[in-house]
């Protein structure tokens, strides 16, 4: 579709019909999805995947959630967002992940940070007496570069206030031995295990005494041990610290010195959840997925107050980068964050 000096962008459609375009560079490529909830499909940086092992080959066309499940990075709210609890009626995290875009577009650019592709698009979500905003998200691949630039940005068409829920769903592939070094101190009061079980999980024995154990001594997470008992799953809630820039840190430092990262605003997003799970059949890390609210659906996130409101005809926006460093960029944003719990 378009070549710009290393830049190019290639669309293709999967078997299962869903349309897909490939962004790429000199180290890398990301698959997005334009239609399909702007999914970002895969991305491979430096000749490895950096998205989860799923269950799934391909994704397939706007189903609900967990029956094409598996991108590198999926978009989850608005009206609602998280596990669907009693007394709730919203989808698993809500309309957007396989929001259907009538309109999406590539953009070459130049910036600060240098020249770009971008995938980007429109997506009204109306509801009659409910709601009413449109969505435009945006990812940014530059040129030599495995830091993705992401954001979103939600405007409320009515002239009443809307309620907002927003959750990023960032999906790593776990790396054995690799270590997590992230922009929080990790005690029990600011890295808190979820001890809740959604409806959709079925733990085997020994499940509620890791989290418990986890509880106690969360920092016992923070290498990947092979045999850790993330199975199917386990969530933390961390209060991150922010630099003078205003970013949250999150890495996954490989035992090579190489690393995945991603890097949000707690001013924008000042919730970080992580989820980590290991199975025979799928293994995810979400370092962090930046949220507004904690996972547990609209009416128990509206009971604690975590249920954001926006102004008739006003706009919200998040912001976040991640990707895929080398060691020295690596080791750099490892002794930045170091720097950043040890003066808190």
């Amino acid at each position: 579709m378009l070549e710009s000096d290393e830049l190019t962008a290639a669309a293709f459609t999967f078997a299962s019909g869903v349309q897909a375009v490939r962004l790429s560079n000199s180290v890398g490529s990301i698959v997005v999805l334009p239609f399909q909830g702007q999914q970002i499909w895969d991305a491979q940086f430096y000749g490895r995947t950096l998205t989860m092992r799923s269950m799934f080959d391909q994704p397939y066309p706007n189903v609900e959630y967990l029956r094409t499940y598996g991108a590198f990075l999926l978009h989850c709210g608005v009206t609602a967002m998280g596990v669907p609890a009693a007394g709730d009626s919203h989808p698993l995290h809500g309309e957007l992940p396989n929001a259907r875009y009538r309109t999406a577009f590539l953009r070459v650019g130049e910036d600060e940070r240098g020249r770009y592709l971008a995938v980007g698009g429109e997506y009204r979500h109306t509801v009659a007496f409910a709601a009413n905003y449109v969505a435009r998200p945006l990812v940014k691949l530059y040129a030599g570069s495995s830091r993705l630039a992401l954001s979103l940005a939600v405007h409320n068409l009515k002239q009443t206030p809307m309620e907002l829920m927003y959750l990023a769903h960032a999906n790593f592939r776990p790396v054995d031995h690799g270590r997590l070094v992230y922009s929080a101190p990790c005690t029990p009061q600011q890295v808190r295990v979820r001890s809740s079980i959604p409806s959709h999980v079925h733990p085997a024995p020994g499940y509620r005494e890791f989290l418990a154990e986890l509880a106690a001594q969360p920092a016992k997470h923070n290498v990947l041990t092979p045999g850790l008992a993330f199975d199917p799953e386990v969530v933390f809630f961390i209060d991150y610290l922010a630099d003078a820039a205003g970013w949250a840190h999150s890495m996954q430092l490989h035992p090579d010195g190489a690393a995945d990262f991603i890097s949000h605003r707690p001013g924008q997003l000042d919730h970080g959840v992580r989820w980590i799970s290991r199975t025979p059949d799928q293994d995810a890390l979400g370092m962090v997925l930046p949220a507004t609210a904690e996972p547990e659906g609209y009416s128990a996130e509206k009971a604690k107050g975590n249920v954001k409101t926006l102004a008739g005809g006003a706009t919200w926006r998040c912001d976040m980068a991640l990707g895929a460093l080398t060691p020295a960029e690596a080791q750099a944003m490892a002794a930045a964050i170091g720097q950043m719990v040890h003066d808190a």
